[in-house]
């Protein structure tokens, strides 16, 4: 699920059409057992085939279609890891994504989206994943979150993981038909460093499932994200209470589709369902605006090599810290998180609070 070597002398693709799907979710957190948890996801995952059929039923049927993050669940809120891979959590592919991989082929379509994933290779551990499926049908990527705060993540057994899969496999980007497509999840659109790492790979597209409420930072994130990496961002949110609020008054909506000037082409601030977050992407305007020679051409004159030894001594967040043993309680990241932060005050980045002014 990683990116090919793109062919020389291919040919042009031509532009073609993205829809976010905003739809609902209704989470399964509190369902009392698992029959009754997989009865709410089908139930999702039903809702949501059923409004991407609309969208490519509808005047303007899109090439690529993106679901919001975790529609088929919701989160665990204060459910543990065992608790949570055994009554929610999917393999993939798997029961959640076959339906959309038989409608991906019916309809010739790319669909991305997100689901909570357990792994037989990695038994104790889920991960926030995204996904995304072919026109054939089969699933040719698939990104787990790395930038979280109660969940796991390769980053707690990073050395495991890097044996396993490579520097490709924490920022997979797959070469398709229709450019190079790279996931980013929800939140980790406000850490400028995995856009750029996609970017570093090839990555043309965003593709960003969220499920969040009104940021004026995680907004602007989105079209920062888009015009410093020269690439198209595809925001597609929840519809109706987002899967954080438990009383349901919380809002998502705002779904936006960003081209690689920061430019929004496609927006819905209401909360409603709909696929009318819809926009061509000119995967070949891109490429000429990255090949540009001009001051537009935002990746031309970056310096890296300026930063560079900044971030070879960067260390604050701990690595490694599950590597033997998965985490079994959220309350277990409260000491690696006060250890991230003792290095933040260790490096002057952040101060104690009894730190005296200087004028």
């Amino acid at each position: 699920m990683t990116m090919n070597t793109p062919q020389t002398g291919a040919a042009a693709i031509p532009a073609w059409r993205a829809t976010c799907i905003q739809v609902n979710s209704v989470p399964v957190s509190r369902a009392p057992d698992k029959e009754a948890a997989w009865k709410l996801i089908d139930a999702n995952v039903a809702r949501a085939v059923r409004a991407v059929e609309a969208a490519c039923d509808g005047p303007t049927p899109p090439r690529l279609v993106v679901l919001p993050e975790f529609p088929f669940t919701g989160p665990p809120h204060s459910l543990q890891p065992a608790e949570w891979i055994e009554l929610a959590c999917d393999t993939l592919p798997g029961r959640s994504t076959q339906p959309l991989q038989e409608l991906a082929a019916r309809r010739r379509i790319f669909i991305a989206g997100n689901l909570f994933e357990s792994d037989p290779r990695w038994p104790g551990r889920f991960f926030n994943s995204c996904f995304l499926i072919n026109p054939q049908g089969a699933l040719v990527l698939r990104y787990r979150r790395i930038n979280t705060a109660l969940w796991p993540s390769p980053h707690d057994f990073l050395d495991a993981y890097m044996q396993e899969y490579g520097i490709e496999g924490l920022f997979p980007v797959v070469d398709t038909e229709l450019g190079r497509l790279a996931l980013v999840v929800c939140g980790e659109i406000s850490v400028p460093e995995v856009s750029r790492a996609f970017m570093m790979r090839g990555a043309e597209v965003l593709i960003h499932p969220t499920n969040e409420d009104d940021s004026p930072g995680q907004e602007a994130a989105k079209t920062a994200r888009a015009s410093e990496n020269m690439a198209y961002v595809l925001s597609a949110n929840v519809a109706g209470p987002i899967g954080f609020s438990l009383d349901g008054s919380v809002l998502g909506g705002r779904s936006r589709i960003v081209n690689f000037r920061g430019v929004t082409l496609s927006y819905e601030a209401g909360a409603q369902e709909t696929n009318n977050v819809s926009a061509m992407i000119d995967i070949e305007a891109l490429r000429a605006a990255r090949r540009d020679l001009g001051m537009a051409n935002n990746l031309l004159r970056c310096r890296w090599e300026v930063y560079r030894p900044l971030f070879e001594k960067a260390s604050f967040y701990p690595p490694n810290r599950f590597l033997n043993n998965p985490m079994a309680h959220s309350k277990e990241t409260q000491a690696v998180s006060a250890d991230a932060l003792a290095h933040l005050l260790s490096a002057g980045i952040a101060q104690p609070a009894n730190a005296t002014a200087i004028i």
